[in-house]
């Protein structure tokens, strides 16, 4: 950023200098906002292990033209929209030219700064090895005479350890004791699985754990001595490593969702107070005092929380409402209270769950504890499910996986809504929502 500004500021000073001073710069300055918007969009910016210009300079290239093409047609365009002849001054040329040259030295100097300090140690990130091969072996032994990639390993972590002799006198961890453990205990921030002995279902519980621990996932690639070198790998002394792109849960677009929860949220229960007082009145009608019915669920990292509904049975003993799976055909179950949940309105409450913190309107639904603890244990990836907060409605829902439907699917379901998350997929399961209550309401 700071070569972009010197870059658009350049020729202005240039211009002073000479005792010619023009108007400001707006060209060069769109050209160098639209350069850091190319830059970052194509991953210019992320941190990476192997630091080299001459790697990034194709990358960089590539993005200054056409950040100077698109700064140059909306020039003409604007011009032509006023009635103005243009012309492309020197000034501009010059500082775009700047612009690029500044931004090759700096990162030059930045990259020589951060290799320095990665070799002193100062820049070190504990690094976990899965796979205790030879493979695994190789990557330690690179990693440990080469710091200037800035993973210091500090242990090897495999389902079945069985070390070959090595002289990196890193400790054996047996995989039983839990990656997520094991990644709280050592401190680790990344991962690097070189050909461990982990099935195929463990591997991806071991992806899942590391996504939920913030950790950078690496992988050596198989038959890697045959792998051309992508945008999405990084080199570390000629050995490839795949760097496993992390949930979108992850990115700063999340945040987004969050003031999308609070203000939709906010937003329905002004517009629908009127109807929600209706149908308070008539809960209390068909039943008495207790409108709202609160139960204990599991939520994002295995919090409890009290989810809140409108009530749609007659009292009900609270152990076994928190011990009996499906009471949907319950014969306690009111004329208002079959006319709530066929139209959904008894969730309606769970708005201010939202409001709270403890919910999302997209996202898993929550569970009570009972179950859970018995779906962790028979489903092995249903744990994963509770990386993200709970929702009023879900990819799962919306596919008809609720009631008495496969555990299993429902896990799958939600898991894979949590790894391609994205603003459009909530709009998706908000409008297919909308249309099943309506459909629902309307049979």
């Amino acid at each position: 950023m700071l070569a972009v500004l010197l870059g658009v500021l350049g020729p202005e000073v240039a211009e002073v200098l000479m005792g010619s001073p023009g108007s400001p710069a707006k060209k060069t300055c769109a050209f160098g906002v639209i350069l850091l918007g190319l830059f970052m969009v194509g991953g210019l910016y992320r941190s990476r292990l192997s630091l080299s210009v001459l790697d990034d300079l194709p990358s960089m290239a590539g993005r200054w033209l056409a950040a100077a093409a698109i700064a140059v047609l909306g020039q003409v365009l604007w011009s032509k929209a006023v009635w103005r002849d243009y012309m492309i001054s020197w000034r501009f040329l010059w500082g775009a030219l700047l612009i690029i040259a500044l931004v090759v030295l700096f990162r030059s100097l930045g990259y020589a700064a951060v290799r320095a300090l990665r070799r002193r140690g100062v820049v070190a990130h504990r690094t976990l090895i899965v796979g205790t091969g030879r493979v695994g072996n190789q990557v330690a032994d690179i990693l440990i005479a080469h710091p200037e990639y800035g993973l210091h390993p500090v242990a090897f972590v495999d389902a079945d350890p069985c070390i070959l002799d090595t002289s990196s006198g890193l400790p054996v961890l047996s995989a039983h004791e839990g990656l997520g453990s094991l990644i709280r205990q050592l401190d680790v921030s990344q991962v690097v699985v070189a050909f461990c002995s982990q099935k195929e279902s463990q591997m991806v519980s071991l992806i899942r754990t590391c996504d939920r621990h913030r950790c950078e996932l690496f992988v050596v690639p198989r038959l890697f001595e045959l792998h051309q070198v992508a945008q999405d790998m990084e080199t570390v002394w000629g050995l490839p490593l795949v760097r496993l792109r992390r949930a979108a849960y992850r990115s700063p677009v999340w945040r987004v969702k969050r003031i999308i929860d609070v203000a939709f949220s906010g937003a329905v229960l002004v517009l629908l107070a009127p109807a929600l007082c209706l149908v308070a009145v008539s809960v209390w009608l068909d039943g008495g005092p207790g409108i709202i019915f609160r139960q204990e669920r599991v939520g994002v990292d295995g919090r409890r929380f009290e989810v809140m509904k409108f009530r749609t049975l007659r009292p009900v003993d609270e152990t076994e409402s928190a011990t009996t799976w499906n009471i949907a055909l319950d014969s306690r179950l009111s004329p208002i209270g079959r006319f709530l949940r066929k139209t959904s309105l008894d969730e309606l409450p769970q708005l201010v769950n939202v409001l709270r913190g403890d919910m999302s309107l997209v996202g898993p639904r929550p569970e009570r504890p009972y179950f859970v603890d018995q779906f962790r244990t028979a489903y092995p990836s249903y744990e994963a499910r509770h990386r993200v907060p709970s929702g009023l409605t879900g990819w799962a829902q919306v596919h008809g996986l609720r009631g008495n439907t496969s555990i299993s699917d429902r896990a799958r379901f939600d898991n894979y809504y949590i790894e391609n998350w994205s603003l459009w997929l909530d709009v998706k399961i908000i409008v297919r929502t909308m249309s099943a209550v309506i459909r629902s309401a309307g049979a």
